[in-house]
């Protein structure tokens, strides 16, 4: 499948088809705008949207009344593709912030360099309860310097409704927890998505990265998918190029506190 074919593919059915990510949790479709709204722990933002710039700053000023209204920070997910092209302009001028610009990888499972196994020493943990989670939470913390209660919480929810769409991992070295990632699922897409993938300082460079995404990778194909999805920092991103991921597009998350 080429570029274009396979950025449309990726956008109709993860963005304009958009399913909730954990119990409790809706997605919205209003005008030209998909939006997922949960919890405050939850992630709330508008996953796609397709106006012209005639129509763009009122469906600015619209999303901004809904989520304000809820009492809820949003996220305004753009990709460099979207439109219109000054988009990214127009959200600052309202107000919302942007964070750091990553990279859509996408690899096509079947033609990955997978065999990345762990460093003598370190094992790969699945995570089924509780007590990964607690594990995994504390390496997000470690290697992210970032709260992770938001992280335990969704983890905890889904493992516990939803359980086929989500794959979460540890790695440990002996009984310390050095690197977790997460894998979600979107049962009837070709896709699935690497996340949260993070190792404690002293253990990178060893290789345990590449493993986790060859583990979650292996994962993905038994249940039917065939593209694995990343945004990916410009620290992973060449790994990922290593293994054989393509990059499509830029993404930034521009967020609004009320």
């Amino acid at each position: 499948m080429d570029h274009t074919a396979l950025l449309a593919l990726f956008d109709r059915e993860l963005r304009e088809g958009a399913r909730p990510d954990g119990p409790g949790v809706r997605v919205e479709r209003t005008g030209d705008v998909v939006r997922q709204v949960a919890t405050a722990q939850g992630w709330n933002g508008v996953l796609w949207s397709a106006f012209d710039e005639a129509a763009a700053d009122a469906a600015i000023a619209g999303q901004i009344a809904h989520y304000t209204g809820l009492g809820l920070d949003f996220e305004w997910k753009l990709y460099g593709h979207d439109r219109p092209a000054d988009l990214g302009q127009r959200l600052s001028a309202a107000g919302f912030r942007p964070e750091p610009e990553e990279t859509l990888m996408i690899g096509e499972i079947a033609a990955l360099s997978l065999d990345a196994e762990p460093p003598e020493g370190v094992r790969v943990v699945p995570v089924t309860g509780p007590r990964g989670v607690d594990l995994v939470a504390d390496v997000h913390e470690k290697a992210f310097g970032a709260d992770s209660t938001w992280l335990r919480e969704q983890l905890l929810a889904r493992l516990s409704a939803d359980p086929d769409t989500v794959v979460a991992v540890v790695a440990m070295a002996g009984d310390e927890p050095v690197s977790a990632a997460r894998m979600e699922l979107v049962p009837g897409t070709r896709f699935a998505g690497l996340w949260g993938g993070g190792t404690v300082e002293g253990w990178r460079g060893r290789g345990i990265y590449r493993a986790l995404v060859a583990h979650r990778a292996h994962a993905a194909a038994a249940r039917g998918h065939r593209y694995l999805q990343v945004d990916a920092s410009n620290q992973s991103r060449p790994i990922l190029e290593r293994l054989g991921f393509t990059p499509l597009t830029t993404t930034t998350p521009y967020v609004y506190t009320p």
